[in-house]
């Protein structure tokens, strides 16, 4: 074979390397967005916000994201809160949902219904992924006396009204800490209450929006991992 011909076969194959290359990269690329969904657009606040600051174009904007991380309850255009205030006080990048907008009509009082109580938790968490409209699992992780430990998922499904970083987010061995506040029954901010002043450390886990499936509450894991 000459090193004309040698050269064009190589020359040749390599063609058809990148080719099936850029397909796969394509088909991944394809996968991914079908997994995702489509972005789709959310209204954040610009800037931090006060409570009672009027809601407009000077202080919200848009980001896209994909569905699937979308927060359940939120605003796709500014225009959708025009005569409407802060009913809570906003960060910079901070989603606006309803629970955080007051349209006119709220009246004194939290924002839950009768016989539900807001519980105010800082727990290890993501603050890009824990956001209010969303909602998330509750892990509680307790030392024994003999120097073990023990992790159960102590709530499912709870409702984030509010989220921000903590004040120590990230200052700690363990990731970052965020402060929310959860819809939850009398009972369940009792425990969540003792839980802040007597358990090692509490975790939120980010469910996915439209997941409301319940039966692992009480699961729990020894330092043993059995």
């Amino acid at each position: 074979m000459t090193r004309r011909r040698r050269a064009a076969l190589l020359l040749g194959l390599a063609l058809v390397l990148g080719a099936l290359a850029a397909s796969d990269v394509a088909g991944r690329e394809a996968a991914l967005r079908r997994s995702v969904g489509p972005a789709v657009p959310v209204v954040v606040a610009r800037t931090r916000l006060a409570a009672g600051t009027r809601l407009d174009a000077r202080y919200l904007g848009i980001r896209r994201v994909p569905a699937r991380f979308a927060p359940a309850a939120a605003y796709a255009s500014v225009a959708a809160l025009a005569g409407t205030r802060a009913a809570v006080a906003l960060e910079l990048g901070q989603d606006v949902t309803p629970s955080a907008v007051d349209d006119g009509t709220r009246v004194a009082g939290a924002p839950v219904r009768p016989g539900e109580r807001v519980a105010d938790v800082v727990a290890r968490g993501s603050i890009e992924l824990v956001r209010p409209g969303g909602r998330v699992d509750v892990l509680v992780t307790r030392e024994r006396g003999d120097g073990g430990g023990s992790t159960s998922v102590a709530l499912e499904d709870a409702e984030v009204l509010a989220a921000g970083p903590a004040a120590e987010a990230g200052a700690e061995e363990g990731g970052p800490r965020v402060a929310v506040s959860l819809r939850v029954t009398v009972r369940q901010a009792v425990f969540l209450a003792a839980a802040q002043s007597f358990a090692r450390e509490l975790r939120l886990l980010p469910r996915a929006a439209g997941d409301h499936r319940r039966g692992v509450a009480g699961t729990t894991v020894g330092a043993d991992l059995r």
